[in-house]
């Protein structure tokens, strides 16, 4: 289901159930992280102009389409200048994320075994990711942060996740050092007009 016409979304659409229909996650991720660079690198596409919007003291996440036959969706997420998440997981579901234009710092967490009821987590890489970069998340290698470093400037990431992502679990740390306090958070999404 399209939420909105923009051009080249069939383009998009037509990429994204090729790469599903490869049938294995790792099959899938890769075709996905190269067809998504082509197309932001090649401009062949034009998000609506309200993916570019940002949302006051959050970021911004819009669905664009939802495929109702192989249930993946695409979220467009718009990040304003200091904006960013928690260590959150994706709920053991495959993602590729595009950077569509600004830039963003992301990095990556291995979940190590919780002590004394917090979740512990070590980084495992961080990078800078700009305009025509993808990368993926494949369960059960799925947290991560993302966080707009630019005191000024917006960011626009688009999402393919293999199925609707409603909810996450988020991560806050609990004290100095001491682990991470595991909770549940819905997710909303912005209206796309």
């Amino acid at each position: 289901m399209l939420t909105t016409e923009f051009p080249g979304c069939q383009k998009l659409i037509h990429a994204i159930d090729e790469a599903v229909a490869k049938g294995s996650t790792p099959a899938i991720t890769d075709s996905l992280r190269n067809s998504l660079c082509k197309l932001i690198r090649n401009q062949e596409i034009v998000l609506p102009a309200c993916v570019f919007e940002t949302a006051e003291n959050r970021y911004a996440r819009r669905e664009l389409y939802h495929s109702d036959d192989l249930g993946y969706c695409v979220v467009a997420m718009t990040w304003g200048p200091g904006q960013g998440t928690p260590i959150h997981d994706h709920c053991g579901m495959w993602c590729v994320e595009g950077v569509w234009s600004g830039a963003l710092e992301v990095v990556q967490y291995e979940r190590l075994p919780d002590e004394d009821g917090l979740c512990q987590f070590q980084p495992v890489g961080s990078i800078q990711a700009g305009p025509g970069s993808a990368g993926s998340l494949i369960p059960p290698h799925e947290y991560h942060t993302i966080r707009n470093a630019s005191d000024d400037a917006v960011a626009v990431s688009l999402h393919i996740y293999s199925g609707n992502m409603t909810h996450c679990a988020v991560f806050q740390p609990k004290g100095q050092d001491h682990g991470y306090e595991r909770s549940d958070r819905q997710l909303s999404l912005d209206p796309v007009h």
